[in-house]
């Protein structure tokens, strides 16, 4: 293995400084707030669009917590995302009352619009495909999230123009700003 020969840190080790000072500055911000990890990963999956396997150390390090504390809520939320995404979050609603809606024809409309399967995403890296098991809109299924907003009645026409709209859009981070707006003021 060849060191670098300038002074100027190895890409990866500029990557990793640049995780510990996010970090730093997310600890800096919530140690002080009654349960100070749930926004401090929130804060690491925005910056780095999922939450590596590095944050973990780093964050339990910082809160007196083990790695396995701090994995075990990032493995219980489905939210926390371990690998990097796609630049949309699609889900679709598979439980009972959308299941009872035709939601199997809407997975598979959704499969067959993206080219791919559950938890993968697009070859241009615009989609991530995830099951989600209820978004909480019984009453209008079929139900999808695409990023942070929750659509319903959704048929496979209406998905397809969905998935236009969105790859001619930034990403909507309303939804995560509002809960740090939220968390700043609780």
């Amino acid at each position: 293995m060849t060191e670098p020969t300038s002074g100027a840190p190895s890409a990866a080790g500029s990557g990793h400084d640049r995780l510990r000072a996010t970090i730093g500055h997310l600890v800096d911000t919530y140690r002080a707030r009654p349960g100070p990890l749930l926004p401090i990963l929130h804060g690491v999956q925005h910056s780095e669009g999922h939450i590596p396997d590095a944050a973990i150390g780093l964050i339990a390090e910082a809160l007196t917590l083990t790695r396995a504390e701090v994995h075990g809520v990032v493995s219980f939320y489905p939210d926390f995302h371990t690998t990097p995404g796609g630049q949309h979050r699609l889900q679709i609603c598979r439980a009972e009352a959308c299941q009872a809606q035709d939601g199997r024809a809407l997975e598979q409309a959704a499969r067959d619009l993206l080219q791919v399967d559950w938890h993968q995403t697009t070859a241009d890296g615009r989609f991530t495909l995830e099951p989600v098991y209820c978004l909480g809109n019984c009453a209008t299924g079929p139900s999808v999230r695409l990023d942070d907003t929750v659509h319903g009645r959704v048929s496979a026409a209406s998905l397809q123009a969905l998935i236009e709209r969105a790859q001619h859009e930034p990403v909507n981070i309303q939804g995560l700003l509002a809960v740090s707006r939220e968390v700043d003021h609780g």
